[in-house]
């Protein structure tokens, strides 16, 4: 009986292996539309367009499903502000059985000049409350994160900054950058982190 517990548990835990969660940082309402700090909803959202999957209201954020190479992604946008992603975090991944290593969240960065885009197996928050939130909700930072650069600018407060409309330059740029972040992703599901990190860590995705 033992025996065959070990068999089901082994085929439960290889079916896990193949369902990855996708969460975008970013703050809930129109009013933030369009901000720096809303980038990673950004991001899902047209990467739910590519998978042509939409959002549902569910219990603490929007959910989108879809399918990938034979693999099922869950999308996540919370619904509690930026600073408080983690609790949905935590709730979706226990709640469709994901593995740590199948986790990436997406978010701006401000220690990343604009137009730099890298992906992380780990790392502290940089500063970053979504990713501090989401760290003391896991117990553990050693989740991959995409973090997309918005540079910084010392002459305004850090928290005007970040909730600040992207400048027109910027706006000029932010679809290449949310399509690079896409393949980015799509090369997270499909060949693993560290390999990735291989691929892109090295490259600025601006002119």
């Amino acid at each position: 009986m033992n025996f065959l517990k070990k068999i089901f548990s082994s085929l439960n835990n290889n079916s896990d292996m193949n369902k990855y969660l996708i969460l975008g940082i970013g703050n809930i309402g129109s009013e933030y539309d369009d901000t720096r700090h809303n980038i990673g909803f950004e991001i899902v959202d047209q990467l739910s367009q590519n998978l042509d999957t939409k959002f549902e209201s569910v219990k603490l954020a929007q959910r989108a499903e879809a399918s990938f190479k034979g693999r099922k992604i869950i999308i996540i946008k919370p619904n509690n502000y930026v600073n408080n992603s983690g609790r949905s975090l935590v709730y979706w991944q226990k709640k469709e059985k994901v593995s740590l290593e199948n986790i990436l969240v997406v978010c701006d960065d401000l220690n990343l000049f604009f137009g730099n885009i890298k992906i992380k197996p780990n790392g502290t928050s940089g500063g970053h409350n979504g990713l501090k939130d989401i760290e003391d909700n896991l117990g553990t930072s050693n989740y991959a994160r995409l973090r997309v650069g918005i540079s910084n600018n010392n002459k305004i407060p850090k928290s005007d900054y970040v909730l600040g409309k992207w400048s027109s330059y910027e706006i000029s740029n932010i679809n290449s950058l949310t399509i690079s972040s896409i393949e980015i992703i799509f090369s997270f599901i499909q060949i693993g982190i560290e390999e990735t990190m291989n691929l892109y860590n090295k490259k600025n995705f601006i002119k």
